[in-house]
C-alpha cells in the first residue's frame, strides 16, 4: 500500500509560513494531563511541558503576546460543557478547586498574560480569542499545549478558518499515545497549518523581535 506521505504528495502539504505579527497560544497545560494516575494522564504532555518553558520565554523576551487557555466549567454538574461532557465525562474534573484543573507549575501564566477560559476543545469556540487577536493585528498563532488530537487540532482548524496562520510546535504539544499524536500532526501539517520544530519557532520569534522579514 502507498504511504500516506506519497499519497498526499502534490495534493496536500503546502507551507503557509509565518506572518509578520505572531502570538504564542499555550493551550490547556493543566495538571490533569501530567499527574501520574489521573484519568487524563498523558506521558506525551509531560514531555511537552518540559519543552515548553524555553519557547514561552522566547516569546516573552521578544515581547509578543503569550496567551494561555484552560478548560473550566462553572455551571452545576458542568452543564456549560454541553454534549462534550456527555461524550467525555472525564472532563468534569475541570472545575474550580480541583487540582487537576490547575496550570502546570512550569508553564504558569505570568502576571498580565491573558488567560482564556473555555468549555470546549477549540480555544476559539465560544470565546473572544479571535476578536482579541484581530484587534492586536496578530496574523500568526504559534501553538503549544495539549492534547494534539483534541484541543490542538480543533484550535488549529479554527485558527485557519478565522484567517490566522496556525503554527504548531511539534516538541511542545503532546497526547496520551503516539499514534493519535503523530496522525494529527501529519493531518494538521497537510491541511490546516505548519508543524515546526521548537528551534524553528524560536528563530521566527526572534525575527519578530528584531523586525526582520
Amino acid at each position: 500500500m502507498q504511504s500516506a506521505e506519497s499519497n498526499y504528495q502534490g495534493v496536500w502539504g503546502n507551507r503557509i509560513g509565518f506572518g509578520k505579527s505572531p502570538a504564542l497560544l499555550v493551550i490547556d497545560f493543566l495538571k490533569a494531563y501530567t499527574i501520574e494516575g489521573a484519568p487524563l494522564y498523558a506521558p506525551g504532555v509531560v514531555d511537552a511541558v518540559a519543552q515548553a518553558p524555553e519557547l514561552i520565554q522566547a516569546a516573552r523576551d521578544a515581547g509578543i503576546p503569550v496567551i494561555h487557555t484552560r478548560i473550566l466549567y462553572l455551571a452545576e454538574n458542568c452543564a456549560d460543557g454541553g454534549m462534550w461532557v456527555k461524550k467525555s465525562p472525564v472532563m468534569k474534573a475541570m472545575v474550580e478547586g480541583n487540582v487537576l484543573a490547575e496550570f502546570c507549575d512550569e508553564v504558569e501564566p505570568a502576571k498580565g498574560e491573558l488567560v482564556i477560559v473555555k468549555q470546549y476543545a477549540s480555544a476559539f469556540f465560544g470565546t473572544s480569542l479571535a476578536s482579541q487577536l484581530h484587534a492586536q493585528g496578530i496574523d500568526t498563532v504559534i501553538m503549544a499545549g495539549c492534547s494534539t488530537s483534541g484541543c490542538i487540532r480543533a484550535s488549529a482548524v479554527d485558527a485557519v478558518q478565522y484567517g490566522f496562520r496556525p503554527i504548531v510546535v511539534r516538541d511542545c504539544v503532546g497526547d496520551r499515545h503516539p499514534d493519535p499524536h503523530n496522525a494529527n500532526l501529519f493531518d494538521i501539517d497537510s491541511k490546516y497549518g505548519d508543524v515546526v520544530s521548537k528551534e524553528e519557532a524560536i528563530a521566527e520569534i526572534a525575527k519578530a523581535k528584531s523586525g526582520c522579514p
